[in-house]
C-alpha cells in the first residue's frame, strides 16, 4: 500500500492506494469525524431492505437506524480500537467503509459495507482481496463473520477461498488462509 499525500480534492486528506483497488479507481483514507452524518446514512442502506415491510413511519425508522449505527460504531471502537477505520473513495466520491483489524496472528475483517449502487460492481471483491494480501504479507490467516441474511456475501467470500466455521444465530465465521500457511480451526 502506497500512501499519496493530499489526493483527493479535499485539502489535508491523504488516500491510501492499493493495487487490488487501484484498477477500479477505488483508494481508501482514514475516517474523520466530519464523515459521521455519512457513515450514518451508508448504515442505513444496509438496512433499508430489512426495514421495508416494518409498518413504522420513516422517521421512527430513521431514529431506529440512528441508534443501531452508534450502538454498532461503539462497539467496533471498543472491541477494536486499533483496527484501521476506512472510508473507501473513488477521488471525488465516498461509496462504503472498509474496517480491518490487524492482529499479529490473525487479521479480522470486521466490517465492509457499500451504498447499493456500488455493490456487485467489484468493489467489495478489490477490498478483501486488498485484506487477503494484507494478511498474505504478514503470514496471517484473515476471519470475518457475514450475517445468514446475506448469501450474496457467502457467496462471495467462498469463492474468494473462505471457509465456513462455527455458526451463531445471526452470523456465519468464515476464514480464508494463505495456500502457504498451516491450517487453523474456524471460529
Amino acid at each position: 500500500m502506497t500512501f499519496a499525500a493530499n489526493a483527493s480534492d479535499s485539502p489535508g486528506i491523504t488516500l491510501l492506494h492499493a493495487p487490488a483497488l487501484a484498477a477500479q479507481g477505488l483508494c481508501l483514507r482514514a475516517e474523520q469525524d466530519a464523515d459521521l452524518p455519512w457513515l450514518r446514512d451508508l448504515y442505513a442502506s444496509t438496512r433499508r431492505d430489512e426495514l421495508a415491510g416494518v409498518p413504522w413511519q420513516e422517521a421512527a425508522k430513521r431514529a431506529f437506524l440512528d441508534q443501531q449505527f452508534a450502538l454498532q460504531r461503539a462497539h467496533y471502537l471498543n472491541h477494536f480500537p486499533d483496527a484501521e477505520f476506512l472510508i473507501v473513495q473513488t477521488l471525488h466520491e465516498r461509496i462504503g467503509r472498509f474496517y480491518l483489524h490487524r492482529a499479529p496472528v490473525h487479521h479480522l475483517l470486521v466490517d465492509i459495507s457499500l451504498f447499493p449502487a456500488w455493490r456487485g460492481k467489484g468493489a467489495g471483491t478489490g477490498l478483501i482481496v486488498h485484506a487477503q494480501t494484507l494478511a498474505r504479507a504478514a503470514g496471517c490467516d484473515l476471519a470475518l463473520h457475514v450475517s445468514h441474511a446475506n448469501p450474496a456475501a457467502h457467496r462471495l467470500y467462498a469463492r474468494l477461498g473462505f471457509v465456513a466455521g462455527d455458526t451463531s444465530a445471526t452470523h456465519l465465521a468464515m476464514r480464508w488462509q494463505p495456500a502457504d500457511a498451516p491450517p487453523t480451526s474456524v471460529s
